[in-house]
């Protein structure tokens, strides 16, 4: 069975209120804006920023931010059934985790363990590392979160061109006093490559 691979731009809020279809499907989304996507139970910050949308996902974890042209945002669903598809949601996420590393070069590594907790990765994303993520150096280069319905898993991934928290930690209004994540993350560089490489494995 092939995959379906879509590339769309538009906004955060309309790329997570998408409906799952019941097949498999790689999308690939360019932003338009920049966007705070929060965790489905993470509080609601107070942004000032006028021109920053502010999405809440459907999935758990902490917060991520999203800059057009230095960010990928790659989502994949897998319907139930699927060879891909396992009902352990632990380890459902690790052979997706295989794509990226193989797309990412030999330094990548694939997280198989439990969910790694920080005292802040239910604030910001990249602070904790959870099963089928990827890391370089031990620092974490690919978020993924899992969202699933009675007919498929919608898995959502991110990676930066740069890592930079920075503007996450503003938006969240905290200060790098307040807490030490810089880092946590790595960049995977050039966001082109890095995709070119990852639909070559789906292919």
């Amino acid at each position: 069975m092939s995959w379906r691979v879509e590339r769309a731009r538009g906004t955060a809020t309309d790329f997570h209120g998408r409906d799952l279809p019941v097949e498999r499907g790689v999308w690939i989304f360019d932003v338009e804006h920049p966007a705070l996507v929060l965790g489905s139970t993470q509080p609601q910050p107070q942004v000032a920023a006028p021109d920053i949308e502010v999405v809440r996902r459907r999935s758990g974890g902490g917060a991520v931010f999203l800059d057009p042209g230095r960010t990928l945002w790659v989502d994949v669903v897998v319907p139930r059934g699927d060879d891909f598809w396992d009902d352990d949601v632990g380890r459902a996420t690790h052979w997706l985790g295989e794509r990226w590393a193989g797309a990412l070069g030999g330094a990548a590594r694939v997280h198989r363990g439990a969910m790694v907790r920080t005292a802040w990765s239910d604030v910001v994303c990249f602070a904790g590392l959870g099963p089928g993520e990827v890391t370089i150096g031990g620092d974490k280069v690919v978020g993924i979160s899992q969202r699933r319905t009675r007919d498929a898993a919608r898995f959502q991934c991110v990676a930066y061109e740069v890592w930079d928290d920075e503007p996450l930690l503003g938006l969240l209004g905290l200060r790098r006093t307040d807490v030490s994540i810089d880092a946590v993350g790595v960049g995977v560089g050039r966001l082109t490559a890095v995709a070119d490489a990852l639909l070559a494995a789906f292919a």
